[in-house]
């Protein structure tokens, strides 16, 4: 078992991207009253989870916090928590936000991992998005980083825009790569409910890519990363060699504990699992009178974890346990998986093809459900 993870939900942004379903205000105004309740949550779960390996602070834009917050939250996440020396600690980061300055600040605080949201190199594609930046901006941003000895560097990216074609997406994996990033997450363009696109969807003013495409996009990154050395390690990530494979997010995928704080996170801990309220005065206001801000927690049961093993290590190159498979029903189904080309055996693990990685969301239901493959 690894040790566990701490997550830090910084729910304010620049601005509100269209295609984003996180939870985040671009207001600035209740920064100071969500600093206090989190340190307040802080003190709930003081020497619970033992000792941390990892820090991730996300959002939300965590950059966009003015110095005092980014000290504060940093001088009290080391008092409340214990880390071991050569912990994982990262932040998203806005380009907007990566000024010199910025930069060297975050450094002299601990911060050893920056993912940039750069989303895309093409001014165009950005201005679709609602992003602030160009790709200038990015790239001054990311050399920033570079320069001032930033080891793990990661990038976000997104593909499968309305419009977009190869060419214009494999300039920007090109673009990405000539600053040899140890980490790379690729997002196909996906339609959340609640958001200005799901809006614009439903008025018939945007219309998805379609299956085929979207299809052609993900093997073809996935495909042209692999040509340059990059590890296909999930469904959406890619890493420059296996000891660049984000230690934090790995936690989610095999039941590692992980402790989440702020509004709308969510923590795991010996098969229960919480989250808390979607909402900055809620949390606030459950903190101030001596209450967690939970909104809801279960009990996973074991049929429940076993599912979740098979579904979590389906979105991984590390795949599940044949062990997990004990139903003769179930056993037979990943036979059928494995002929067709979905899965695959390695030793005593099962792993997903990159046709498995396609359906990844599918196949844990058919093996161990009454869904279809």
């Amino acid at each position: 078992m690894q040790q566990p993870g701490l997550y830090l939900h910084v729910p304010f942004c620049r601005s509100k991207c269209p295609y984003c379903d996180f939870y985040s205000l671009a207001n600035t105004s209740l920064i100071p009253d969500w600093l206090e309740a989190l340190v307040s949550e802080m003190a709930l779960y003081k020497g619970r989870f033992g000792t941390f390996d990892s820090l991730y602070m996300g959002g939300g834009t965590p950059s966009f916090l003015p110095d005092f917050g980014l000290e504060t939250l940093m001088h009290q996440v080391q008092d409340h928590f214990v880390f071991v020396p050569e912990t994982e600690i990262s932040i998203e980061a806005n380009p907007k936000d990566l000024t010199p300055e910025r930069v060297s600040r975050l450094k002299s605080l601990g911060f050893n991992r920056i993912s940039v949201g750069v989303q895309s190199f093409d001014n165009g594609e950005l201005s679709f998005l609602g992003r602030q930046h160009n790709a200038r901006d990015a790239m001054d941003a990311v050399s920033r980083v570079r320069d001032a000895g930033f080891a793990n560097v990661g990038m976000d990216l997104i593909y499968g825009l309305p419009g977009q074609d190869m060419a214009g997406w494999f300039h920007t994996l090109e673009t990405a790569l000539s600053f040899t990033p140890e980490h790379l997450s690729c997002y196909q363009l996906t339609i959340e409910n609640g958001t200005v696109f799901s809006r614009m969807k439903k008025k018939g003013n945007l219309t998805p890519i379609g299956e085929d495409l979207e299809e052609a996009f993900f093997l073809r990154t996935s495909a042209f990363l692999a040509d340059r050395g990059y590890l296909h390690y999930e469904i959406s990530n890619f890493a420059r060699g296996r000891e660049h494979v984000c230690r934090h997010n790995r936690k989610y995928w095999d039941h590692t504990p992980y402790l989440g704080l702020g509004p709308s996170a969510h923590s795991f801990e010996d098969g229960w699992r919480w989250w808390n309220v979607r909402s900055i005065r809620e949390y606030c206001g459950a903190l101030k009178s001596g209450n967690r801000p939970v909104e809801g927690e279960e009990a996973l049961s074991r049929a429940q974890m076993h599912l979740e093993s098979v579904a979590l290590g389906l979105r991984t190159r590390e795949g599940f346990a044949h062990a997990e498979i004990h139903d003769p029903t179930a056993r037979k189904r990943l036979e059928e998986l494995e002929a067709a080309g979905f899965l695959l055996r390695e030793g005593t693990r099962v792993v997903p093809t990159m046709k498995g990685f396609l359906v990844a969301e599918h196949l844990p239901l058919y093996l161990c459900g009454d869904g279809q493959p």
